[in-house]
């Protein structure tokens, strides 16, 4: 496996990492179409994004975008693994190149943002507008994203109470770089 400029791939690589996003991200890129779009935008005209792609024997295991935020921050979005290999470390080899690649450009923190659309983690369900603090001091990711990012030393830096509907949250993960 390699780690690779998303610049690099051809067409039908690319058309891998889109049907990837539709496949395991489908609350945000339901359809090819809007996954196509959103790999368009990422590859926009900033010379600070960047998005970087695990490639196995020709094919597309992997990705993760790296976004301009303001200040000194950047913005990991989003981070996909193909279903099947899951579990196997690409995503935190991905991460690690994105921190790498954020620290090189003068990023001082990385940010993640992650919808409960589907009440995975403590959050979910909830009134947040009843002591926030005290639910995010008890956050429990469940089997949501966030427990993945909490492993590589994510926290929790913010929560917006019913973005995807009542008592579906998005949260807000930082890490220092």
């Amino acid at each position: 496996m390699e780690i690779v400029n998303f610049t690099a791939l051809h067409e039908t690589q690319r058309a891998q990492a889109a049907q990837m996003l539709t496949d395991e991200l489908p609350e945000g890129w339901p359809t090819l179409a809007d996954a196509a779009e959103e790999i368009g935008d990422l590859l926009g005209d900033d010379p600070d994004a960047l998005i970087l792609a695990a490639v196995e024997k020709g094919e597309v295991i992997g990705w993760a975008g790296l976004l301009p935020g303001y200040g000194k921050m950047f913005e990991l979005h989003p981070l996909v693994v193909r279903g099947d290999r899951q579990r196997q470390g690409i995503g935190t080899l991905l991460l690690r190149e994105i921190m790498r690649a954020a620290r090189e450009k003068g990023g001082l923190t990385l940010m993640a943002g992650s919808g409960d659309e589907d009440g995975e983690t403590s959050l979910a369900k909830l009134d947040l507008y009843d002591d926030l603090p005290g639910h995010i001091a008890q956050f429990e990711p469940g089997t949501h994203q966030t427990a993945f990012h909490m492993k590589h030393g994510f926290k929790v830096v913010g929560v917006v109470p019913d973005v995807y509907g009542y008592g579906k949250p998005d949260i807000q993960m930082a890490i220092r770089l």
